[in-house]
């Protein structure tokens, strides 16, 4: 038990940042015109502009707070986090101009960017033989978060455009004392490593992986397609609204169905795909199956069908995992013959 309750704290945690964005994407086209007037189309910029803030502040903060953790150690990291999300999500529920709803997005981006410390944290509490288990259910709880988050932010979007915003206020405060209560440290002085703003340089890692050949072109496509793939749910509340008038209900649910497609896709397919046509032919498919998917959306006016194709338009996240079994194996080959390269792109 005194090793259970820390790792659902750990699953608990990584599903409320994994719904951080899925949590409001629902009510953002309804509060954004709220705050700040305007239509429809002014919205959709501002919501642009928010996703992009958090998801930045996301990818500038987590080798820091990964570095903070291993030096000051996980527990205050994670509570600290926690704590700060909490008052976030708090201060967006009653925010009343555009310039609030901004920082609180900002902020909500550098709280949320704790993934490398659960997982530091579960590697910390984990046997050898239990690691790879245990991060398997990272991985389950992340894509649970990403499928409650929509769902519950659909739901809770028809009781007002703020219900959202205090209903993650208060799962991050309770986690937060489930965690302050139950949570022990694990960082001791043995495995205690002081700040380095080079390790915490999260332009770092790109610097070195440019240096392998073949690689780093893996990484423009990885780059392209994520970029292509996410336009999708960051534009689809928006989108929806203008073509098929839906409201925040149908489209939380159109979202989760987007995200349960997405988990099996990532989950179960995958591995039936990659056995019968490999990781290059998975990639080529995958890729040509979401440009028609997408062709497809642009131009539909019925919303029933667009709901029929929604999960089958997130079939093509077998791309992801397809690459990421590829660049190793890259790697591989190019350590073994220093002239190998990728001849198939």
């Amino acid at each position: 038990m005194t090793r259970r309750l820390p790792i659902v704290f750990i699953l608990i945690t990584v599903v409320i940042d994994s719904m951080g964005i899925g949590l409001i994407m629902p009510v953002m086209p309804d509060l954004i015109r709220e705050v700040g007037g305007g239509d429809l189309a002014s919205a959709a910029i501002w919501g642009g502009i928010l996703a992009a803030s958090f998801a930045v502040m996301q990818f500038l903060f987590g080798p820091i707070v990964g570095n903070l953790s291993d030096r000051f150690g996980r527990r205050p990291i994670l509570l600290v986090a926690l704590f700060v999300m909490a008052l976030d999500y708090l201060v967006m529920a009653v925010a009343g101009a555009m310039w609030l709803l901004l920082i609180g997005r900002l902020v909500g981006g550098i709280t949320a960017a704790t993934q490398s410390t659960a997982a530091a944290y579960m590697a910390d509490i984990s046997e050898p033989e239990e690691k790879a288990a245990n991060f398997g259910l990272i991985s389950a709880a992340f894509g649970l978060g990403f499928v409650l988050g929509p769902l519950i932010g659909g739901v809770l979007g028809e009781f007002g455009t703020r219900a959202p915003f205090y209903a993650a206020a208060a799962l991050a405060a309770l986690n937060f004392l489930f965690g302050y209560f139950i949570l022990p440290e694990t960082v001791n002085d043995r495995i205690r490593r002081p700040f380095n703003w080079r390790r915490a340089n999260p332009f770092g890692a790109f610097s070195y992986i440019g240096k392998l050949p073949g690689v780093g072109r893996l990484m423009v496509l990885f780059f392209l397609y994520q970029v292509a793939f996410f336009v999708y749910p960051a534009i689809w509340a928006y989108f929806s609204r203008a073509r098929f008038g839906w409201e925040d209900g149908m489209v939380g649910v159109s979202l989760t169905l987007f995200g349960i497609a997405m988990v099996v896709a990532q989950a179960g397919l995958i591995r039936l795909i990659l056995r019968r046509l490999g990781e290059r032919l998975t990639i080529l498919i995958g890729l040509s199956f979401n440009a028609l998917a997408f062709l497809i959306m642009s131009v539909l006016t019925s919303g029933t069908i667009a709901l029929f194709l929604t999960p089958l338009s997130a079939l093509g996240a077998v791309v992801i995992p397809a690459l990421q079994g590829l660049i190793p194996r890259v790697i591989q080959s190019d350590r073994l013959s220093p002239s190998c390269g990728l001849r198939w792109m």
